[in-house]
């Protein structure tokens, strides 16, 4: 038994010396899986299997990069050429427009010279406002590119911190404020309005005159949606009444069709509900009505109102759950009229308002 037991225990140890293997286990005859592609010759000129990425890296790369700013690194354009364009007589009040051709994709700014109180009406499901609960503005940025077009407000305001030397005093801050609509349906790409076309826009901003139709933040804007959906834009419009002026601006993203005064359909086919099919939360009309008649803060928050809820008159539906809907009622507060009451003024800027819709796409 003694002996027995000295022959295990010598077995047992000369089994930890091989690494644990018996001397008389059965080799395995199992080899390691290889990828086939790594057995394969390489083609001449190509990276051997050794010096290759993983296969996991390799199938991240194959997929290319996309077109972004950060890819393509855009070009602003702010001469745009011949066109439609709205001419008024507005003073202290300079439109400027930025243009990434790239996209397309652009941004309107509107400058009033000065510290001017404003009501935003925010309506619709998927709204995105930046500086929203302001009640003074000096700039308002339009922009495409979504969320991201944020970015431009943001590079108007770091232009308009130039033009004042960089003075940071309070009431030398530039108030800007800005609103972003969906433009990516259309184009096959993630350009978007940032900061350096913020800042072309308000370096080409001019008195007088807003281009019409496909530019600016409307550069790929549409009316309708899905299958029906066409190409919508920019438009405007003038009035006045006395010493009264009054202007209407917007860019028209809709989810409904544009209507003219007849109640035709004249830009965007209406769809039907497509069974299964959840509409996206990709349209939005941003509007902006600028008077130089002083309002207070009630007035012009209850003539904002009016004129965005007669918006849908031109726009059937609006207002929807997949709309990011918003209107700016601006007031530089430089006229009394008496001749002129709030609701009056309402219904010429809503008439006006109107037209513009009706201006902002290209026949």
């Amino acid at each position: 038994m003694a002996g027995a037991s000295r022959r295990r225990g010598r077995r047992a140890r000369d089994r930890s010396r091989r690494g644990g293997r018996s001397p008389h286990r059965r080799p395995s005859h199992r080899r390691a899986r290889r990828d086939p592609r790594d057995e394969a010759p390489a083609p001449a000129g190509s990276v051997a299997p050794s010096e290759r990425a993983p296969r996991r890296d390799r199938a991240r790369a194959a997929v290319s990069d996309p077109a972004t700013n950060d890819v393509v690194r855009p070009v602003p354009r702010t001469e745009l050429g011949k066109g439609r364009v709205l001419e008024f007589d507005f003073p202290g009040l300079e439109i400027g427009v930025a243009e990434y051709e790239e996209g397309p994709t652009g941004c309107t700014v509107f400058s009033f010279g000065m510290r001017a109180s404003v009501s935003i009406d925010v309506r619709g499901g998927s709204p995105d406002v930046s500086a929203a609960h302001r009640d003074v503005v000096e700039v308002v940025c339009f922009a495409g590119g979504s969320l991201y077009g944020l970015e431009a407000s943001a590079g108007a305001a770091a232009e308009m911190l130039k033009r004042r030397d960089y003075s940071t005093k309070w009431m030398d801050i530039a108030l800007v404020s800005g609103a972003i609509l969906y433009d990516y349906g259309p184009r096959g790409n993630a350009i978007y309005p940032d900061k350096e076309l913020g800042r072309a826009a308000i370096r080409a901003m001019r008195p007088g005159s807003f281009p019409m139709g496909a530019r600016g933040a409307g550069r790929s804007a549409t009316a309708s949606h899905g299958a029906g959906a066409e190409l919508a834009g920019q438009g405007g419009a003038y009035r006045a009444k006395g010493p009264t002026k009054i202007l209407a601006f917007v860019v028209v993203n809709s989810y409904g069709c544009i209507v003219d005064r007849t109640g035709k359909i004249v830009r965007g086919k209406p769809t039907g509900p497509v069974p299964g099919r959840v509409p996206r939360s990709a349209n939005t009309t941003l509007s902006l009505v600028v008077t130089n008649q002083k309002l207070d803060r009630l007035q012009l928050q209850s003539v904002g109102r009016q004129v965005h809820a007669s918006m849908a008159r031109g726009i059937q539906p609006f207002h929807a759950r997949w709309d990011g809907d918003v209107n700016y009622m601006v007031s530089t507060q430089e006229v009394a009229n008496d001749d002129l009451d709030e609701v009056t003024l309402g219904e010429l800027a809503s008439d006006a308002s109107w037209d513009a819709i009706l201006r902002s796409y290209d026949p």
